[in-house]
């Protein structure tokens, strides 16, 4: 078996990571630390734009910083954009209907290969990407590439591996970050959308204890329909064509400044 070398971030780009990630968390979080009241209509209406007026800049300010330090080159960043369009054209024929959505197969895949730094660009790039191009576009989007950035950060970070034995982690991975991400995604909207005082519904001035136990009712109640069928579907695409498309990722690595990551020929011929 390969021994696998991870790709890790520059210490700049590190740092940019990590402040995207907590300022995410904020976003995501607040309804556990403070206190609002709104519609579903006004959810988010003030501070998505300014999310999304963050985020987009320090995605570019992240592939600046790491083509700046000799981590991506020119044909790592094209590696990036055909990754994009590939994923934007997983996403047009179903954008989250049932949750079949193919797309983060290709984030963990990708992830994998080109580490998390990549991971995190393509997967807000692809959500920005397919949501102009479905005109997808609402106080949603922000939270969408965040949430897809870090599927795209864990599948980078896991542990070293080949063959058979990589593809089932990898499986495995992407059915739990599936379902994450659908837990994750229902914070956005959860305190303007689940009506009014219910075993469900956010409740303003309350405990942290309390909202946390509505919104998991929540989410259980509303979510799974959409949240299991996604995981169910990227798990299995892992297992049926994550090989070739590690192979071919791994060989396209091997052309950038992003490093190869390239298995022995026994792995290559291994079946999947």
């Amino acid at each position: 078996m390969t021994h696998h070398r991870q790709r890790v971030l520059s210490n700049p780009g590190r740092i940019l990571l990590v402040v995207t990630s907590l300022l995410g968390a904020m976003a995501f979080l607040w309804p556990f630390l403070v206190s609002t009241t709104g519609s579903p209509d006004s959810a988010h209406g003030h501070d998505a734009p300014l999310l999304l007026l963050v985020l987009a800049p320090l995605l570019l300010v992240l592939l600046a910083v790491e083509v700046s330090r000799g981590r991506i080159d020119a044909r790592g960043i094209a590696v990036l954009g055909i990754l994009a369009a590939c994923g934007t054209a997983l996403r047009i024929p179903s954008p989250g209907v049932a949750g079949l959505e193919p797309l983060f197969f290709l984030l963990v895949l990708a992830g994998r290969v080109y580490g998390p730094g990549f991971g995190f660009a393509l997967g807000g790039l692809t959500i920005l990407v397919s949501g102009i191009a479905t005109g997808g576009i609402g106080p949603w989007l922000p939270f969408q590439m965040l949430a897809a950035g870090w599927v795209g950060v864990g599948a980078g970070l896991l542990p070293a591996g080949g063959g058979r034995a990589e593809r089932w982690m990898l499986a495995a991975y992407t059915a739990v970050a599936c379902l994450l991400y659908g837990t994750v995604m229902n914070l956005w909207f959860w305190p303007f959308g689940a009506g009014g005082a219910t075993s469900i519904s956010y409740v303003p001035g309350g405990g942290l204890m309390t909202n946390l136990r509505h919104f998991v009712a929540f989410d259980l109640a509303t979510s799974l329909g959409f949240d299991v069928p996604r995981s169910v579907l990227n798990a299995a695409l892992v297992l049926l064509v994550g090989a070739p498309v590690l192979v071919a990722l791994r060989r396209a690595a091997s052309r950038t400044a992003l490093g190869p990551v390239v298995p022995s020929r026994s792995e290559v011929a291994e079946p999947a």
